[in-house]
């Protein structure tokens, strides 16, 4: 097969971000015949939507000819249901807009604007609880079996007094694999769209930069690491105050609706490990 001209550095770039997952597949016992298969299907389907000519559908030989991917293939894929969105466990989606709601409004924070522990039953004593704050976003499930499912994934815990204490600042489930594949798959999907916008894209380029040094000590970069957590974790928790009061304005608004997704992170290694990828 002929090699397209391509810029070598882009070549390399591909590589290196796809290091790190081909090390996720081989773990996890994905080979590469099943990934090529899998990258057919991706490849039809970002040519079909994403690379049409005057909004109109494109042929199979079209896609072909853009994808490389045989004709025959390329019918058999399209006449196939689209990938399917991936669906967001449960647990994440009721989880998520309760920490964000303890971690954003008023009566669930402190002086300091920490997350406050809170009686597990409503009272009279207390004017919030963790079973009013379940309560207050969702009719449907019972307190009770969301501070099951959060004990087992260690999103919070029970102190003497009965009370909840929120164990994480954001909802990082610390057991459960399917809820950390969904985050995995929301972030790294949403930094590597926003990187490849800033690439390949004609509009204004969206936030994507980090900082970078190769000569720290073990010692130096713990510290860093720490005022990163810091720092970063004051930032996402100043965000989501904000996203919830913008939430609450646009409630109003018939405009077509956007999500964003904003994040952080932080990585070390050997300097020289970059010379072995």
């Amino acid at each position: 097969m002929s090699k397209p001209n391509l810029s070598p550095v882009l070549v390399r770039a591909i590589q290196r971000v796809l290091h790190p997952l081909v090390r996720l597949m081989l773990s996890s016992g994905i080979t590469y015949p099943y990934l090529a298969e899998l990258l057919k299907g991706l490849f039809v389907e970002v040519a079909d939507k994403e690379f049409r000519l005057r909004e109109s559908a494109s042929t199979d030989s079209r896609i072909s000819l853009l994808t490389g991917v045989h004709r025959k293939d390329v019918k058999r894929l399209r006449s196939q249901t689209g990938a399917a969105e991936m669906q967001m466990p449960e647990v994440v989606s009721v989880g998520s807009q309760l920490v964000a709601t303890w971690l954003g409004q008023a009566p669930y924070l402190d002086k300091q604007g920490k997350p406050r522990r809170l009686p597990r039953l409503s009272s009279a004593d207390s004017s919030v609880s963790f079973e009013g704050l379940v309560a207050a976003r969702s009719k449907d499930i019972r307190a009770r079996v969301v501070l099951d499912e959060w004990l087992r994934l260690g999103i919070v815990t029970l102190d003497d007094e009965d009370c909840v204490v929120l164990s994480t600042e954001a909802f990082i489930p610390q057991a459960g694999l399917d809820e950390k594949i969904h985050f995995f798959a929301h972030n790294l999907h949403d930094h590597a769209a926003a990187a490849t916008h800033n690439l390949i894209g004609t509009g204004t380029p969206w936030l994507e930069r980090s900082v970078y040094y190769d000569e720290l000590s073990q010692e130096s970069i713990n510290e860093l690491n720490a005022q990163a957590q810091q720092l970063g974790g004051n930032m996402l928790k100043t965000l989501n105050q904000s996203a919830m009061r913008l939430e609450a304005r646009d409630a109003l608004d018939t405009a077509p609706r956007q999500r964003f997704t904003c994040g952080l992170y932080f990585y070390s290694e050997p300097s020289s490990g970059e010379s072995k990828k």
